[in-house]
Formats: structure tokens, sequence, C-alpha cells
């Protein structure tokens, strides 16, 4: 008669173990995506607040911040960007969104060559602040990566 009883409660015990597992790995990834979604909803909040300067390009390994050297970049609300530097004006777009739970800034420049097709990229979000922002972008292709800050004027 213990046997009888004994293996219902070994089940009981069995199934609560598989469910409080289960739901751990249910909050983990929760905390993934609301960590995507406020460095989004910081990032969108900050970058149109003001003019900015880009501070670092490095297209793999190879510093090209010069090429945007005096060029003021803001970022409208509505997703349009405008880059001036008092003679040349180049315009562009921007979003963001995830990849695999990766938080990204999408920045688009309609130029077939030079240093705006080279940022045109979607960029993997690593930090931002009130004045700085930090992206990141993985070449698909070779493995290669960029770096490019943009800090506020």
């Amino acid at each position: 008669m213990k046997k009888f009883f004994l293996i219902p409660l070994l089940f009981g015990i069995f199934m609560l173990n598989v469910a409080s597992t289960c739901s751990n790995d249910d909050d983990s990834n929760d905390d993934d995506d609301s960590s995507s979604s406020t460095i989004i909803t910081q990032t969108q909040n900050t970058i149109v607040n003001g003019a900015w300067r880009v501070t670092l390009f490095s297209e793999d390994g190879s510093n090209q911040t010069s090429q945007f050297s005096n060029y003021d970049f803001v970022f409208g609300t509505n997703g349009t960007i405008t880059a001036n530097n008092g003679s040349n004006t180049m315009n562009g777009s921007w979003t963001t969104g995830t990849d695999d739970s990766t938080p990204k800034f999408i920045i688009n420049f309609s130029v077939t060559n030079g240093p705006f097709e080279e940022i045109s990229e979607d960029w993997q979000i690593l930090s931002t602040t009130s004045t700085k922002i930090e992206l990141k972008h993985v070449s698909g292709g070779d493995g290669s990566i960029d770096l490019l800050t943009f800090e506020k004027n």
C-alpha cells in the first residue's frame, strides 16, 4: 500500500520541479526582451534631441572618423536624418528594431559610394547615454567589425 502512495507523491514532486524550471526560463526571456525594449526606447528618445557629431567611425579596425569632420547630424522624430557641414547636406532615414533580441539602430543614406554609404547599416546598440550613443556592426560577409559613436554637440 505504501508503494502506491509514493508513486503519485514522487510524480507530483517531479512535475513541480519541471514547472518551476520552465517558469524560470520564461522570466529570463522576458528580461532580455525588456532590456532590448528599454535601450531602444532610450535611444529613440535621446537621438532626437539636438545635433550630434561622429566622434568615432572605425571600419574593420581602420579609423575613418575624419570623413565626417564638421558634419552635424540631426535626427528627426519622423525618422529622417540630416547631416550638414555648412556646404554639403546629406539626407537619410533612421529607425530602430531588434534582431534576435539584439537592439538595433538602422541608418540609411541613399548614396552609392562614400562614407555615408558605409554608415548605412543596421547597427547594434551597445550603449546610450544622454550625450553619447555607441554602435557596432558585424559584416555578414567577412565578419569584420565597424564601430560608430555619436556624441551630442
